[in-house]
């Protein structure tokens, strides 16, 4: 007796080849609405599903395939024989193989246009039902859910090699992917900022050589609708990406989209170790590098420009690991591709005033999730709480300090001028061995006169301004907020810095 195919898809692709191979196979191929017509436009013979089911189509389409005489066929055990009895005696023929694929949601609401009419409207009903049918009795059914499985499916046919495991391995590809449909689409419903349920879902991008250690085995998956602000826009050069690579790109492409003038950031374990800024990216590429030349050999550069011939020539001097920007000319590409290892980015920044709402963090038996850390503290909102109070030049530089503080593992302290870092002291336990490494990075720079302190949190002591106060730090900037905040304060006035606070703590731990 022949067997049965359902085909049913939104994806076209290869379809007429598969069934074709099909048909060889003895195959009875039935199909609906356009599956259906693009299967007679190429020459293959099939049937309607309205004729299996005695039905014919309704509400444009909504129901089709609902219908007991598909899904009874679909999950019937083949060895249990009350069940076959009911399919005989109901004048069912089982189904034996399903393909389908489902609407498109997910590039449906990637369109700005998009209303939300038009989304619900591709919000697939029938199709994640005859899938999950048919996956759930995968013993019986091959359920075919990616235009990739359907020569593998025709050679296992063909080699008669279709057994159990890779029945099993169909199926849970395809509750995986009705998942992953069923999430994104609760995802664009849900209104509430943090619902009583979560259900995320990513695309696998990438193996990967290995994780943070060689040891270590891991992947790249990424969020099916990116992010306007997305690290990896496209690759243009270099090996692939590895697990560390991905994370300190990421953090360098969202710390250098927050400067408006042209910008560069050297990125070290997911840390800056210069930031630099400046009426162009040469220029700005000479602050970064003067911020700390040693660190950034090695280092992961992101900048907010064009990056032209004269700064191609000054990176090329140096090893660097990855170089992610808005665009290469063409001779500034020549030059830094001549080392073939390098990773040449290219990121999209016109939305960087468009990042992720949310960030989630991994541990142990669950997940974290908070909104992203875009608070932008302004000169306008900044309080003096000395005697002394900053001057114009300060208070460029004490914004400055914290775009980069914000950024930094905490216990956080920056030393900067207004347009570069100097000195960075990070992920220390307490903010005083943070103070003295941040300082005595800065002490050897030129411009260290013009220097000021950023911390990411307050003082709970005050030794850090004591230790700055001795270093020649004329003004600092924290948040403010501990019950100590005046004995901060009275050191302050004792060496005639102006201090500042903002209210806003940027903890990153």
């Amino acid at each position: 007796m022949a067997r049965r195919a359902l085909l049913s898809v939104s994806d076209k692709t290869h379809l007429v080849d598969f069934a074709k191979q099909l048909k060889d196979l003895d195959f009875e191929i039935f199909s609906t609405g356009g599956t259906k017509k693009a299967l007679e436009a190429g020459g293959v013979d099939v049937t309607g599903v309205e004729e299996v089911t005695g039905f014919p189509e309704m509400l444009d389409g909504r129901v089709k395939t609902l219908h007991p005489k598909i899904h009874a066929g679909l999950l019937a055990k083949r060895d249990d024989p009350d069940h076959m009895k009911q399919l005989k005696d109901a004048g069912i023929t089982p189904i034996d193989l399903v393909a389908v694929n489902l609407y498109p949601f997910r590039q449906t609401i990637e369109k700005p246009e998009t209303t939300e009419a038009q989304a619900i409207e591709q919000i697939d009903i029938g199709g994640p039902s005859m899938l999950r049918a048919a996956a759930k009795n995968f013993a019986g059914v091959l359920t075919i859910v990616d235009p990739n499985d359907y020569q593998p499916v025709i050679d296992a046919l063909k080699a008669h090699s279709d057994d159990n495991a890779f029945r099993k391995h169909l199926a849970a590809k395809v509750f995986r992917h009705t998942a992953a449909y069923d999430a994104i689409i609760s995802n664009y419903l849900t209104e509430e900022e943090f619902p009583d349920q979560l259900t995320l879902t990513y695309e696998k991008q990438q193996s990967l050589r290995y994780g943070e250690n060689s040891h270590q085995k891991a992947a790249f998956y990424r969020d099916p609708i990116p992010s306007k602000l997305s690290v990896i826009t496209k690759q243009l050069h270099g090996k692939e990406l590895s697990f560390n690579n991905i994370k300190d790109a990421n953090a360098a492409l969202n710390m250098v989209s927050e400067f408006d003038d042209p910008c560069v950031v050297a990125m070290k374990h997911m840390n800056p170790c210069g930031v630099g800024t400046a009426d162009n990216i040469s220029q700005a590429w000479d602050e970064a590098y003067e911020s700390d030349p040693m660190s950034i050999f090695g280092g992961i550069i992101a900048v907010n420009r064009e990056i032209d011939a004269q700064t191609a020539e000054k990176m090329h001097k140096i090893f660097l690991e990855i170089i992610i920007a808005p665009s290469f000319t063409d001779e500034a590409f020549e030059i830094l591709a001549k080392k073939k290892n390098i990773r040449l980015l290219q990121a999209d920044l016109s939305h960087r005033d468009q990042p992720d709402r949310f960030e989630t963090i991994s541990v142990s038996g669950g997940m974290l999730i908070q909104e992203s850390d875009h608070q932008i503290d302004q000169i306008p909102d900044f309080k003096v709480v000395t005697k002394t109070q900053p001057t114009e030049q300060q208070l460029k530089a004490l914004q400055f300090g914290q775009h980069i503080v914000k950024f930094v593992k905490s216990n956080a302290v920056v030393v900067t001028t207004d347009t570069k870092t100097l000195g960075v002291g990070m992920g220390q336990p307490n903010r005083i061995d943070s103070a003295k490494i941040a300082i005595q990075k800065a002490m050897p720079k030129d411009g260290y006169e013009h220097a000021i302190m950023a911390s990411d949190a307050f003082f709970p002591m005050d030794d850090c301004v004591e230790y700055a106060a001795q270093h020649d730090i004329k003004a600092i900037i924290q948040p403010g907020g501990s019950i100590r905040d005046k004995d901060s304060i009275a050191m302050a006035d004792k060496y005639g810095i102006a201090m500042v606070t903002t209210g806003v703590r940027h903890f990153r731990h």
